[in-house]
């Protein structure tokens, strides 16, 4: 699973690149809630906490009311972001033991109880859904229907 997240975090930081500025990754359109830089803070925040905190112990503490109240910044300050999130996926989910993969997660999200692999891969899904809506806004804000190659299947291929 580790692969697949890291498929869709570099994705993102494709689409957010080809936004033309900082100001453009921040901009909502009608009929939608979030800008692709909000959707890329929350992804960040979210993996950092559950991957990283949760699953790794590394005390990450997450700011979820920040991920989608915040309006500005730049697209390099969300990159590095995105870059935490990476090295904790990199980090700590090749070491977990397959026996915690069974287990449960270690804490209820939304009240309810999960198996850590249904979690882990609940979290690949929801990467990949924000990943597509990030790249439509971007489609939609620029004007620009140029793929980024969101989600490439080379990552996922067995070494030659």
């Amino acid at each position: 699973m580790s692969l697949a997240l890291v498929r869709e975090l570099e994705g993102l930081k494709r689409e957010l690149a080809l936004f033309p500025d900082d100001a453009s990754a921040w901009t909502i359109v009608p009929g939608v809630t979030n800008s692709a830089a909000n959707l890329a803070l929350h992804l960040a925040g979210n993996l950092q906490y559950y991957i990283g905190g949760v699953l790794g112990g590394t005390g990450y503490v997450r700011n979820r009311d920040a991920e989608f109240g915040r309006r500005s910044g730049s697209r390099a300050e969300i990159a590095s972001e995105i870059d935490a999130a990476i090295r904790v996926v990199r980090d700590v989910l090749p070491n977990l033991p397959p026996q915690r993969l069974d287990a449960p997660l270690g804490e209820p999200v939304m009240g309810l109880t999960f198996r850590t692999d249904a979690f882990l891969l609940h979290l690949c899904v929801h990467a990949g859904f924000h990943l597509g809506q990030a790249g439509y806004l971007r489609r939609i804000i620029t004007g620009n229907a140029a793929s980024s190659g969101p989600i490439p299947l080379q990552p996922l291929a067995e070494p030659k």
